[in-house]
């Protein structure tokens, strides 16, 4: 077992009573010291993505105008979830989930280091930065598919809705309100900085995930083949009643979420009239709201049900559709954005937590990646019929159809939240 704790600690100066106030606020001591050091590797990795959050559509666009090859950097993005979503899952299960998310981590780290090495010597081009985005977009698969199975290894499963939402404020935080000014100003000061940035955090934060002390492997009898793995975890969610009801809603909603958020950028331009400033603050607005609503998520726990708490939850995602249909009022709409942050983050927060409590650790790898795929699916089918919506009937068609959808997909699916919410693992 190693010597006692203490001995370890005893020469260090102490902590500041603040200070380990707000650590005590933040990762409450009851989640355990393997928590905190996830909690910590996942701000450090979602910052460095945050800084390439807004540095990586500038290197793009730094290389290329043409619009076809603009789309390709996006679906680079997409494609590896909907080819090795399950695949990654299957991996997961079968091997030690923290030695896993080590290893993506070092590649990504090297992978950027290459990029960093190709911009700062003059030599890098689009074709190069495709294939790094899909090489990133492959490791960030495989990496949330074994880091989403980590947190019910380290807490009470009463606590894993706190976790969850801790962990969902540090990605909010850092990965889309504080670092990705951060990615625009380190490209404007040298074009290598941000992604060199990006690197050093995936270096740090493997470092960081490699002080988990919680076992965190699967504890599955047998090896089996990949395809059989594979299928194991897609019958098992078929045989499911509510977790196949929990993914069928996140497939069809990110189908009318896609719809209506692909021409975001050209409906705040035409209906709300707003400049590129403006737009930013939509996105400013939506992560404000997401840090309301993780914020509360404790006490809304303890309040409400599950079940509930995820049908006001699509009742809002419903009604925000109705409303930026109906607004052109920038102001108005903002307010719409801050209620839809905190819904779209309570609402992703729940379904994990409902899911890590439902789902048999040993398959928690493949069914998480079933979800990836049906997340990215929904959002890649959604899109293009957001776009043919908006050439043909108006730039607020896509939300219209987000509206008649969303509600038409509440009123069949209210009766089995109550299910979902209360499925338990078998």
């Amino acid at each position: 077992m190693g010597r006692p704790l203490v001995l370890g600690i005893v020469n260090l100066p102490r902590v500041p009573i603040f200070l380990t106030r707000i650590l005590d606020t933040v990762a409450p001591p009851r989640l355990g010291p393997s928590f905190r050091w996830l909690l910590a590797a996942s701000s450090i990795n979602n910052a460095g993505d945050g800084v390439v959050i807004a540095a990586g559509p500038l290197l793009v666009a730094s290389q290329t105008h043409d619009p076809f090859l603009v789309s390709m950097a996006l679906l680079s993005e997409y494609l590896p979830a909907l080819l090795f979503g399950v695949i990654g899952g299957v991996a997961a299960d079968r091997f030690d989930r923290r030695r896993m998310v080590v290893v993506v981590n070092l590649v990504r780290s090297f992978v950027l280091a290459g990029l960093v090495v190709t911009i700062a010597t003059g030599t890098v081009s689009i074709a190069a930065v495709l294939i790094v985005l899909f090489i990133l977009g492959t490791a960030e698969t495989f990496a949330d598919s074994a880091s989403s199975t980590l947190l019910p290894a380290m807490v009470a499963r009463d606590d894993l809705g706190i976790a969850n939402a801790r962990v969902q404020g540090a990605v909010l935080l850092t990965n889309q309100l504080v670092f990705p000014p951060v990615g625009a100003f380190l490209f404007a000061a040298g074009m290598a900085l941000p992604f060199a940035a990006n690197a050093a955090a995936f270096a740090l934060g493997t470092v960081l995930i490699s002080r988990i002390t919680t076992s965190v492997r699967s504890e599955r009898p047998a090896q089996t083949s990949f395809r059989a793995d594979m299928v194991e975890g897609i019958r098992w969610l078929v045989a499911h009643p509510p977790m196949r009801t929990l993914a069928i809603t996140i497939f069809t909603f990110n189908v009318t979420y896609g719809a209506a958020w692909s021409v975001l950028v050209l409906y705040a331009g035409e209906r709300l009239h707003m400049d590129a400033l403006g737009f930013g603050l939509i996105t400013t607005a939506i992560a404000t709201g997401g840090i309301i609503g993780i914020a509360s998520y404790g006490r809304l726990e303890r309040r409400f049900s599950l079940a509930n708490i995820m049908r006001v939850g699509l009742v809002i995602e419903t009604f925000t559709h109705l409303l930026l249909a109906v607004t052109t009022s920038p102001a108005f709409a903002l307010a719409v954005f801050v209620v839809f942050g905190a819904h779209a983050f309570v609402w992703g927060t729940t379904s994990t937590v409902v899911r890590q409590r439902a789902v048999p650790n040993e398959l928690l790898g493949r069914v998480g990646g079933v979800y990836r795929v049906a997340i990215v699916g929904g959002l890649v089918i959604g899109t293009p019929i957001g776009g043919l919506l908006a050439s043909t009937y108006g730039i607020t068609a896509p939300f219209w159809f987000g509206f008649v959808g969303s509600g038409l997909l509440v009123a069949i699916l209210w009766r089995q939240f109550a299910h979902i919410a209360h499925a338990e693992a078998t």
